[in-house]
């Protein structure tokens, strides 16, 4: 075993790992060390926008887990990719940028993360980015991540769907990220000249120029070292070799959802009773480690396209191809941009304080259940239900760290769940019924005419429900008090110093929109928090100023 020593030592390149890495290093008398399982991000297809479909399947930039039988959809067992690559997720991920509502982080800090209302974190959203418009005081201006709000053509299919929200009496709205949610309008992408904009390459690549980071990529986290109450360090396997990183100030954790508590549990960390099934010895007893697991459940609607409007064409051999070169030489054609182009929110009920729907619109269609595009003119709605109550977990099954994690995401366990995302095929089949759509819409094509009444309804929802990839919420941050938190609105893991998480899985509750930014956020607020620095009010100020103005 060979040891070297470090400031801070953080588990997972991915989305607030290459974050936190940037920012610490911007010290020049700190050291640290980032450790991420998987390669280099070098590949075309991880630059190039419609290159998802290349790398989010398959295990060479993913770690591709897959559930548990879910015991509320006849025990389907469902993929989960997850980046295991630098830049994480956000490598492989549909580059949606959302934030989510102001309530949602307002909801955190009333629960007990106290300093992530949405007041305090909207300085980090701005940080983040660089926002297609610069004229909104919420919207950031010279953050790592350019930001790119697609232009519908008034023609496209896109464009007709956007207009079907508003002939269904909801508003119409160009920007998401700016405080006002509800409405139908352009979904902004993290993507900027044709090219994607991961967190590798905005926030890691520049600051592996630095003398004092070191990144080491191969790298398979097996435990903390602790002493006593303290981390003191990482092992991990760098090929067949066991390899000690000592930190000297702080263990940092950032792989993620299921990669942070996994590890947590390795080491001995989490609910006792857990760690012993799994012949793990038990250093610290917390409950909350791989609990309180929430994701977003996703549907699709689809229908036949009466023009031949949709992208379908452009999938084919020789016009991907085509549009392949167009991207290499210029940027820019069908392969720019993840085609998720349109969306809307709405609210399922009309009790409910914001919006728990999100519409997403694609002006193709996959064949249910595959990764095939159907071979005609059609298109599709991804249908989210935002806030669901229904709560899954991670657990280690052994000791091993090559050995995945038994992942249960517990889909519709909550009834309200399943009422919620009935209602949201009601409201979204009338928006689809609108005139806006009426030259495009051939027949329904999933999950057909025949699907309407309740248990039918009911039915193929618990058929067909996949997960849109957005896990949150196994090392639950609040207050000291309640059982299940893992992490101090600091961070910092309970019971244990020099340990801290700051990636998705600290999120109390899941936010109302795609996670990724969100990610981002975390990681650039936490390592304030690392490095004592007090949140840019200075940033926060002058937009109220501007705002009255």
């Amino acid at each position: 075993m060979t040891a070297q020593s470090w400031d801070y030592v953080i588990v997972g390149g991915g989305s607030a790992g290459c974050v936190l890495a940037s920012r610490l290093t911007e010290d020049p008398d700190t050291r640290v060390l980032l450790l991420e399982a998987g390669p280099e991000d070098r590949s075309i297809w991880l630059k190039m926008p419609a290159g998802m479909s290349k790398v989010v399947w398959g295990t060479k930039y993913s770690w591709a887990f897959t559930s548990e039988p879910e015991p509320y959809l006849g025990g389907r067992r469902l993929g989960h990719p997850r980046g295991k690559v630098l830049g994480g997720s956000s490598s492989i991920n549909g580059m949606v940028w959302l934030r989510g509502h102001p309530l949602d982080y307002d909801g955190w800090a009333q629960r007990g993360a106290s300093g992530w209302s949405y007041e305090d974190v909207l300085p980090y959203f701005r940080r983040s980015e660089t926002a297609p418009v610069k004229s909104d005081p919420q919207r950031g201006i010279d953050g790592p991540i350019r930001v790119t709000r697609p232009r519908l053509d008034p023609s496209s299919l896109a464009e007709a769907f956007v207009q079907a929200g508003g002939e269904a009496g909801y508003p119409i709205l160009q920007d998401f990220n700016s405080g006002q949610q509800e409405g139908f309008g352009p979904v902004e992408r993290s993507t900027f000249d044709g090219t994607r904009q991961s967190a590798s390459r905005t926030y890691l690549e520049p600051a592996r120029r630095r003398p004092n980071l070191t990144v080491v990529t191969g790298a398979l986290a097996q435990e903390i070292q602790l002493k006593g109450n303290r981390a003191q360090g990482v092992r991990y396997l760098l090929g067949n070799k066991s390899v000690e990183a000592r930190a000297e100030r702080e263990v940092i954790l950032a792989a993620g959802a299921i990669g942070s508590p996994h590890l947590l549990h390795l080491s001995g960390i989490g609910p006792a009773q857990i760690l012993e099934a799994a012949g793990i010895k038990v250093r610290h007893d917390l409950p909350g480690v791989g609990e309180n697991l929430n994701d977003h459940p996703d549907l699709v609607i689809q229908h036949r396209c009466l023009e031949p409007a949709s992208i379908y064409p452009v999938t084919l051999p020789g016009r991907s191809w085509l549009a392949g070169a167009e991207w290499v030489m210029r940027g820019t054609g069908a392969a720019s941009t993840n085609h998720f182009e349109a969306g809307g929110f709405v609210r399922s009920h009309s009790g409910v304080e914001h919006p728990d729907l999100q519409f997403t619109f694609m002006p193709l269609s996959v064949i249910p259940g595959t990764v095939d595009i159907r071979r005609e003119h059609s298109y599709q709605v991804h249908i989210d239900l935002m806030r669901p109550r229904s709560r899954g977990h991670v657990r280690a099954r052994s000791a091993d760290p090559r050995q995945a994690p038994s992942i249960l995401f517990n889909y519709l366990a909550e009834p309200a769940d399943l009422v919620d995302l009935r209602e949201s095929v009601t409201i979204l089949r009338d928006v689809l019924s609108q005139p806006a759509m009426s030259r495009f819409r051939g027949p329904e094509l999933f999950p057909g005419s025949g699907v309407k009444d309740t248990a039918s309804v009911d039915a193929w929802i618990k058929e067909t429900l996949e997960t849109c990839y957005h896990p949150v919420g196994t090392c639950k941050m609040g207050n000291a008090q309640a059982e299940d938190v893992v992490v101090d609105p600091q961070c910092r893991v309970r019971g244990i110093e020099g340990l801290r998480v700051a990636d998705a899985s600290i999120m109390p509750e899941i936010v109302s929109a795609n996670t990724n930014a969100t990610a981002i956020m975390i990681g650039e607020k936490a390592a304030d928090l690392i490095r004592g620095m007090a949140a840019p009010s200075a940033e926060l100020k002058e937009m109220k100023e501007r705002q009255q103005r």
